[in-house]
């Protein structure tokens, strides 16, 4: 089911009641781009510890926007295991209320790979969702308190401009107690257009009548303080907010209810939550870490999920999430055991049940949740001899305990960032080290070109003339210490700390002429007492 700014208010309770039923809610999102090109050296790298990586993700996303969330949330049936999905899908876009006009960056890369699978971006423009943070929420505050808010979208001065037209038109002819109807007024243009005429003109009130039309009455200003006064004033300060924090109030909801946040690959997910609806992201590795653990408690990624069934399974090394469903859903990984939990979707978000749509974070998240159910279906049958059959979600979770709060971490230092301890450190293959002999003037890039045709390693350069490469794969690493046994002018071997490390070689380098140093003074000391 797609949900935009019209919808959106109306939709909230029944989100609501949604999230406080589910086992868990599964999540996905789309962006304006992933990685920053403009920032040097921001591209992830086998290098990269997890703090080294963080800092390069938060310049990204504090510069690119999500377009996209996809929520899925399975209620538990009583004749158990069936569980109904109900997926959603939300358009966002960052709130022109009453704040600093909010600036992001597009990456050409990913809004052609949008295109490709079908975004509609006039829906993204016209029909997203406004959202804030907490740090957006409190400049709005004291703005509606010293009234000095305004309105940022160029696109809502023209909508603005000519319903002032129009009412100035018409109320200088106009008798106390007559009305008019503004038309034609999208999602929160009704609430900005009712802002500024209340401001603007004090002899009028104003209310929302539905159907994209607001009502404009003349009255007198005894009158009008009255109205402003009351309980049913729509434009109520807490209203205001309520209606400018728009998503926000939904990511609210989701914290509170505390349920397990399912994601797939969903650290840039997790960061772009953390940035976009409740505080910008802090310089602290560490501290985001806590952040996150205290807003979402459990948080599990099928990632890491299933690189643990590729392992304890007979199951194909496939990689993307379309593809990993397709798998689980045939039977030839357990034959003999039970069945997997039936999966219904739910009335209203049957599109998905009847066609693929890769990409859309709506489908993405129905994905996701339902990997979820099957992989833990598969662990839980693996973990025992007997035939056993989940009797509930908790069953499922304490299959899949140690995999909880660990979130995968692409081509880095870690195989996954742990949001409730330490991280583990990652078993990557040997590093290797390549000495240049008779090629003056080498760069990194023209040693990974070199490399390149072979297999993708990630290059450091390590002194004048000597770099390491890494690789997540031993094959690559056995490949090129044969092939490159015997060429003439780059000699490669496997890193050793203690012989190829400029600070040991420095260290040892200074220790030889301490101690030689030393064995002068004392032979030169003994000659003299002779």
């Amino acid at each position: 089911m797609e949900v935009g700014a019209e919808n959106f208010a109306r939709c909230l309770p029944r989100l609501r009641r949604r999230i406080l039923r589910a086992s868990f809610v599964a999540l996905d999102m789309e962006f304006t781009g992933l990685h920053s090109t403009s920032l040097q050296n921001n591209e992830p790298s086998l290098f990269d510890s997890p703090a080294e990586r963080y800092v390069k993700a938060r310049q990204s996303v504090q510069r690119f926007t999500p377009v996209q969330l996809g929520k899925c949330g399975s209620d538990t049936e009583s004749v158990f295991p069936r569980y109904v999905v109900h997926s959603y899908n939300f358009f966002l876009f960052p709130s022109t209320l009453g704040i600093r006009d909010v600036e992001f960056t597009l990456s050409a890369s990913s809004i052609q790979f949008l295109s490709h699978y079908g975004f509609d971006f006039n829906k993204f423009l016209k029909d997203g969702i406004p959202y804030m943070n907490e740090v957006q929420e409190r400049i709005l505050r004291q703005r509606l308190l010293a009234g000095t808010w305004k309105v940022c979208s160029c696109a809502n001065r023209d909508v603005l401009k000519k319903a002032i037209d129009e009412v100035t038109s018409w109320i200088t002819a106009a008798e106390e107690g007559d009305t008019m109807i503004l038309q034609d007024l999208n999602g929160y243009h009704m609430l900005e257009v009712q802002l500024v005429l209340r401001q603007a003109l004090k002899n009028v009130w104003t209310e929302p009548l539905g159907d994209k039309k607001v009502m404009v009455k003349k009255v007198s200003p005894q009158r009008r303080q009255l109205l402003e006064n009351s309980s049913y004033d729509h434009c109520r300060k807490k209203l205001i907010l309520l209606s400018a924090r728009g998503f926000t109030n939904l990511f609210l909801i989701l914290v509170k209810a505390k349920k397990p946040l399912v994601g797939h690959n969903m650290l840039m997910d997790l960061m772009h939550l953390h940035d976009k609806f409740y505080r910008p992201l802090p310089e602290s590795y560490e501290e985001f870490k806590r952040n996150i653990h205290n807003l979402f408690p459990v948080i599990i990624d099928t990632k890491t999920v299933i690189k643990s069934v590729q392992k304890k399974c007979l199951f194909p090394r496939v990689s993307s999430l379309l593809e990993v469903y397709a798998v689980l859903c045939s039977s030839n990984l357990n034959p003999k055991g039970p069945p997997c939990p039936v999966i219904a979707v739910a009335n209203g978000c049957s599109r998905y049940a009847e066609k693929k749509s890769p990409h859309e974070a709506g489908y993405d998240a129905f994905l996701c949740g339902s990997v979820l159910l099957m992989s833990a279906h598969l662990l839980l049958c693996r973990s025992t001899d007997d035939a056993v059959e989940a009797e509930a979600f908790s069953q499922y979770l304490t299959v899949l305990a140690e995999h909880v709060n660990k979130v995968n971490f692409i081509r880095g230092g870690v195989s996954s960032i742990n949001f409730s301890g330490e991280d583990a450190p990652c078993r990557h293959p040997p590093a290797l080290v390549v000495h240049v002999r008779g090629w003056p003037g080498l760069t990194e890039k023209q040693i990974y070109q070199e490399f390149k045709a072979h297999c993708r390693f990630d290059v450091r350069r390590l002194s004048k003339n000597q770099f390491i490469l890494l690789s997540n794969k031993y094959k690559q690493v056995r490949l090129v210490l044969r092939e490159y046994r015997h060429h003439p002018h780059l000699q490669v071997s496997v890193y050793r700390h203690w012989r190829h490390s400029p600070s040991v070689n420095c260290l040892l380098q200074i220790s030889g002429i301490v101690a030689l140093w030393s064995l002068l003074a004392f032979v030169l000391g003994g000659a003299r007492s002779c």
